[in-house]
């Protein structure tokens, strides 16, 4: 099955208002730039993000929020951005803080069909309020219900026009967890080739959690936090 499409805008047509967004990438890396930016000149209100951060101000995931779409965010970390800090202090913007581990393995578990699950990150913080504890085993767990999302926008290395991916360096980390877990998920690569180039050894996400798949024009690839070393005097 073919399953490409030809451009970023044809790719996010249907995110309607309301809509729950899963977004990849950690920081500014394996981010779905060109996806990120039809999204925010297509205009959808009212969206519940979740994504690991919420990057910087003026690129990125960042964007959507700075154009206002965003009603709700889930996520790990929020330390980058000024906006988002005012937004939360303003109470303009509801924000469900979460372990990053956490985060990562309530989008797995509800990629794989598992409702919830115990963890014990969190046991006695204040992560713990309002969540089931249980004790297993002499050691004591906090219940974690699964996280599911209307559509899951990823980024992937290469992808096939099945919808077959693999992915590079950090790019690994959230894109191929929030792949099952979308309802509808759409994958931009940076390329894109024929059903069969790829070695079904290297695929990282099969085809059959992939609805949508279209190749990037182009990546900016920004550094979050540009650091460099001074010369040797």
């Amino acid at each position: 099955m073919n399953k490409e499409i030809a451009t970023a805008e044809e790719a996010i047509a249907d995110i309607r208002d309301g809509a729950s967004i899963m977004i990849g990438g950690f920081g500014l890396c394996g981010i779905p730039e060109n996806l990120i930016a039809a999204l925010v000149a297509s205009g959808p209100r009212k969206l519940h993000t979740i994504s690991n951060n919420m990057g910087v101000e003026g690129f990125g995931i960042g964007l959507i929020l700075e154009a206002g779409m965003i009603a709700e965010h889930t996520g790990s970390y929020v330390g980058e951005n000024k906006i988002m800090e005012r937004m939360i202090l303003a109470g303009e913007l509801k924000v469900n803080l979460v372990p990053q581990g956490t985060l990562a393995e309530q989008i797995r578990a509800g990629g794989a069909g598992i409702p919830a699950f115990y963890t014990p990150t969190g046991v006695g913080t204040m992560v713990q309020e309002g969540k089931e504890v249980r004790e297993f085993d002499g050691k004591k767990y906090l219940m974690e219900r699964a996280l599911k999302a209307d559509f899951a926008l990823i980024k992937a290395w290469r992808g096939d026009r099945a919808g077959n991916l693999v992915y590079r360096k950090t790019a690994q980390s959230f894109n191929p967890v929030m792949a099952p877990a979308g309802q509808i998920t759409i994958a931009e690569v940076d390329e894109l080739v024929e059903i069969g180039e790829i070695n079904p050894d290297q695929v990282m996400t099969p085809g059959i959690y992939v609805d949508r798949i279209f190749e990037s024009p182009f990546s900016e690839r920004r550094i979050e936090r540009l650091m460099v070393r001074g010369g040797e005097k």
